[in-house]
């Protein structure tokens, strides 16, 4: 069941998720075979936290990894990736699950790899979904900052 903080942006920007059964979609890859999609366009929400204690999450093509030196260029200061206790406790999202949307308090950054696909899925606040969006759709629900932080 996707979760109501979830639904209400979903509803909000008239997006329908995909929902799967329950476990279906915790990685890239299993994401990408279930909803038959390359793994680059599974959307990664990773939240990191900074020297400063601040929490940041960075939204990337899901072939990609995070560069510590871009995000600490884009931050300035250095970022290292939180646990699971702390993604779940910043977001309200479990590892795996975690939507870049219905989080507060947090700054989005969305990865500039994103925009080589017409079409990006991000999960929906569970390990059993996917929410078909743009680039520039993501930047508008997400308010989130263009950047460029993948190796």
């Amino acid at each position: 069941m996707i979760p109501e903080q979830v639904q209400q942006v979903l509803d909000a920007f008239q997006l329908k998720p995909l929902v799967f059964e329950n476990g279906s979609t915790p990685t890239v890859e299993a994401a990408a075979a279930k909803i038959g999609v390359e793994a680059g366009q599974i959307a990664k929400s990773i939240l990191m936290r900074g020297s400063d204690g601040q929490f940041r999450m960075f939204v990337t093509a899901g072939d990609r990894k995070v560069s510590s030196g871009k995000a600490k260029r884009i931050t300035g200061v250095k970022q290292s990736m939180a646990t699971a206790e702390e993604t779940k406790e910043v977001t309200g999202f479990s590892p795996g699950a975690v939507c870049p949307f219905g989080v507060s308090d947090i700054d989005i950054y969305i990865d500039q790899s994103i925009r080589e696909y017409e079409v990006v899925y991000p999960a929906a606040g569970t390990d059993a979904s996917g929410v078909p969006v743009t680039y520039d759709q993501l930047l508008e629900i997400t308010d989130g900052t263009p950047c460029d932080v993948t190796a």
